[in-house]
């Protein structure tokens, strides 16, 4: 049983268990070594406008789904309140129902500040559990993982602002009892984590008008480590994520915006200088603290960094057309993909849509299309009236 429930976590999670070659001295080889943590759908982009731009959306121009990416960006938002949706097929070149839902909303009573929250629901489908080939018992698991929480985004100048969030998981592998296996017993995994962002908007003055350069860093998933078993923990994917934007004007009714981000994840690997049983003694202010140093040298440090470059073209800031593109090392998973996508906003609600073109075809996210439908409380009020 226990070998079965491994082999259906690593599926669970969607993330590569393949260990990285040890030297003799214990340091690391050049080989795949991803960094793997607990719950890591928190880390997946759930809107199709950051999804069309190569999943940047730290220091892009507010909107409603700035709470994944940025909860600071909202205290510079237009709106004083709106509310979004969004839904993803995942991995739907291996399977058909593992489904990313998500709910996000905000409400800005004044000028300086601004109130947050999303909900966010992981279904990885159904899986059929067998202790071996022949085992016919049809025991079915239904996996998911869920997070819900609440932010508080405030100015502290004309141009800066800084947030901070509150975040409650929960993951259940809702793994059946197996015959003659009741000694293993699987329970739900809770979690209490913490953003802290911030965000840097200053304008520029052009010939065709008005640009303006952004920048904004967000430390997301500061939490508690998580168990299924009381055995086995893992950390959270606690992540850096720095980046900037440029929005420039290209006449009266056009304009372009540029945007990068560099993310890494602040988790040690199990095969650093904390292998072994050294792993689970590590606190999670120590393994954040030592995620950048616990591989054997800057290059593969290096290789731990995900950087994404994305562009979005505007039309009177009703159409958009964008693209983008994510890299991953290697070593890390190797998720190397283009993407496109395009909105179409009213004074009511913005509609978008994000597509993943893999740079392999044999990548599981090939393909992968993202939908978002987002409301403006003001112009849902004016077609009221």
């Amino acid at each position: 049983m226990k070998k079965v429930v491994l082999i259906f976590f690593a599926l669970a999670v969607t993330v590569s268990a393949t260990r990285a070659q040890v030297g003799g001295d214990g340091t690391l080889t050049d080989a795949l070594n991803p960094i793997s943590t607990g719950i890591p759908s928190l880390t997946i982009a759930p809107d199709a406008r950051a999804g069309g731009m190569g999943d940047v959306g730290v220091a892009t121009r507010p909107d409603v789904f700035s709470q994944h990416w940025n909860p600071a960006k909202y205290a510079f938002i237009e709106s004083p309140a709106g509310f979004a949706f969004s839904y993803t097929p995942w991995l739907s070149q291996l399977v058909d129902d593992i489904n990313l839902f998500y709910a996000a909303g905000f409400w800005r009573p004044d000028d300086l500040q601004a109130f947050s929250m999303s909900i966010r629901y992981f279904s990885l489908g159904r899986v059929v559990l067998r202790q071996h080939a022949d085992d016919h018992s049809n025991l079915v698991a239904n996996p998911n993982e869920f997070a819900i929480d609440f932010a508080y985004s405030r100015k502290l100048s004309e141009r800066f602002s800084a947030s901070v969030a509150f975040r409650y998981i929960r993951g259940d592998l809702n793994v059946p009892m197996l015959p003659g296996q009741e000694g293993i017993e699987m329970n739900p995994a809770h979690a209490v984590a913490a953003d802290i962002s911030a965000f840097y908007t200053t304008p520029i003055t052009m010939a065709a008008g008005d640009a303006n350069l952004a920048f904004g860093a967000n430390i997301s998933n500061i939490g508690n480590k998580v168990t299924f078993d009381e055995s086995t923990f893992n950390f959270l994917p606690t992540n850096l994520r720095l980046g900037t934007s440029f929005d420039m004007p290209i006449d009266a009714f056009n304009s372009i915006s540029f945007n990068a981000d560099a993310n890494k994840l602040l988790v040690i690997s199990r095969n650093g200088r904390f292998a072994g049983s050294e792993f689970n003694d590590v606190t999670v202010l120590q393994s954040i603290f030592n995620s950048f140093t616990d591989d054997a040298t800057f290059r593969q440090q290096m290789q731990r960094i995900m950087w994404s470059v994305g562009v979005e073209y505007s039309y009177n800031n009703q159409f958009f057309v964008r693209a983008g593109y994510f890299h991953e090392h290697f070593n890390q998973g190797g998720r190397q993909y283009f993407t496109a996508g395009a909105g179409f906003r009213l004074n009511v609600f913005q509609l978008d849509a994000g597509y993943i073109i893999s740079r392999t075809a044999a990548n599981p996210l090939n393909n992968t299309l993202r939908f978002s439908l987002s409301f403006d409380i003001d112009g849902l009020r004016d077609l009221m009236n």
